[in-house]
């Protein structure tokens, strides 16, 4: 079961990760992380940034089902299966709204002290403050010369 419609997870937030591990979910997200996930989320790797993927674990169910049913003779496909699924890690949101992040995810992402989290509406994404940081200034620089603009993205008026 997907989270309904209308939870949505957004806005840039800065956090801080302490010594073990661990970061504080923003609390404006820990009751409905609580009613929609029961405080349950999965932590993978993005296979495309050097970031951390965190989703509630309803969504994530929905996710791994569809990466489960592609094909493992594609090499693309199973490359995805290894590295998504590979590294899926089920937390639990303390009763300090923490989650632990395990060493090779923090090793994978880069991730020290500063931390950055990043609402994608049905996931975070979880980078490091300078990786983000380098990321979003390259994202802005290409915004005004991307010419590949795909048809659906010309539709929407922001």
């Amino acid at each position: 079961m997907a989270l309904s419609d209308n939870i949505m997870l957004r806005g840039v937030h800065s956090l801080a990760l302490d010594a073990k591990g661990r970061v504080a979910v923003p609390s404006r997200y820990r009751a409905m992380l609580d009613a929609a996930a029961e405080n349950q989320l999965v932590i993978t790797i993005d296979t495309e940034s050097r970031c951390l993927l965190v989703y509630p674990l309803p969504e994530w169910e929905v996710i791994q089902e569809k990466i489960s049913a592609l094909s493992s003779f594609n090499k693309a496909a199973r490359r995805i299966q290894r590295l998504l699924i590979g590294y899926a890690t089920d937390v639990d949101i303390d009763s300090a709204g923490r989650v632990l992040i395990s060493a090779p995810l923090r090793e994978y992402a880069g991730l020290d002290k500063k931390v950055v989290l990043l609402g994608q509406g049905n996931k975070f994404e979880l980078w490091s403050e300078a990786e983000w940081e380098q990321a979003r200034d390259e994202y802005i620089a290409a915004a005004g010369t991307d010419e590949s603009m795909t048809e659906e993205l010309e539709q929407i008026s922001l």
